[in-house]
């Protein structure tokens, strides 16, 4: 069953009235990078269309932007296009009761390497969740590299972009929905209930999940692990905690 997302291709729009026309035509844009110091007039239109967009502008180097620029002719601004369309949480929602099942969604606090989001979104998929919730700001978006590695999932899996995580939990919250996160101190997973409608926050791959969204969390849920290292990758504890949230939904 798809959720409609139209899928394109990624790339660099470059050029100030290029980019321009993008944000001006609904081009889903990731980030703007900048050339630091510029001023002037179509520059300062790029800056108040992506405000507007509340889409997050890095200010570079001339050297930075040289390095990225695919066509050398980037007049000091270039856009990342999306690879593809983002949803809206309502469609989650909405995904989730055609199914006749209670919302299950990943949230991703700042997760930055576009293979662990893919493969995140991939497990979401498998496991039946409804949806991904990512942030706007300090992390990958659906890059064309994400495409690849969710392996077509992100053809049925919506992701939504939001700018607030901690305060998006204290929204869905408000429609019945509890939050576990998973961290190294929290309760072993097996102890916790883990069913209804939840979500599940899984952190940064160095970090882990960021203070102000583990107090909006529910539960802290931890993975028992018998190993001399201290942690596993991002997109592994989301597989091995998604597994637990299905089988306690299975009642098994």
């Amino acid at each position: 069953m798809e959720t409609g997302l139209a899928g394109y291709n990624e790339f660099m729009i470059e050029g100030r009235n290029a980019v321009i026309e993008a944000f001006r035509s609904g081009k889903e844009i990731d980030k703007i990078y900048i050339l630091d110091g510029c001023q002037d007039g179509p520059v300062m239109t790029i800056k108040r269309e992506a405000r507007k967009k509340d889409t997050p502008i890095k200010y570079v180097a001339k050297e930075r932007l040289d390095q990225l620029s695919e066509t050398g002719k980037h007049q000091g601004v270039i856009a990342v296009a999306a690879a593809y369309r983002y949803a809206e949480i309502e469609d989650m929602f909405a995904l989730a009761e055609k199914k006749g099942e209670a919302p299950f969604f990943f949230l991703l606090d700042n997760i930055e390497d576009p293979h662990n989001l893919g493969a995140i979104i991939r497990t979401a998929n498998l496991a039946g969740a409804h949806g991904v919730i990512i942030p706007k700001n300090r992390a990958v978006g659906l890059t064309a590299t994400v495409a690849r590695t969710s392996a077509g999932a992100l053809n049925y899996t919506p992701v939504a972009k939001v700018t607030n995580l901690a305060k998006t939990i204290e929204e869905l919250k408000k429609k019945g929905m509890w939050f576990v996160c998973a961290d190294m101190d929290g309760t072993a997973m097996y102890d916790l209930k883990l069913t209804g409608p939840i979500g599940l926050v899984i952190g940064n791959e160095g970090e882990g999940v960021g203070r102000l969204v583990k107090e909006k969390c529910d539960m802290v849920a931890s993975i028992p692990m018998k190993g001399d290292i201290d942690s596993l990758n991002a997109s592994v504890a989301a597989g091995v905690l998604a597994y637990e949230i299905v089988r306690q939904r299975l009642g098994r």
